[in-house]
């Protein structure tokens, strides 16, 4: 599964880790992450994360 990085803040999303903070258990991909899911650092919208290369 790929990482997501967030263009505001530089929070990288890694779907191996998950995010505790909104209950998004490890294993989840970026893509299946509700629509309304938000940066935990800072709050950006799921829109402004990139794919790590």
């Amino acid at each position: 599964m790929q990482k997501f990085k967030c263009k505001v803040c530089g929070h990288v999303f890694d779907p191996q880790k998950g995010d505790p903070t909104a209950e998004i258990e490890p294993g989840v991909d970026f893509a299946d992450l509700p629509d309304n899911w938000t940066c935990p650092v800072c709050g950006a919208k799921k829109s402004k994360y990139r794919p790590l290369k």
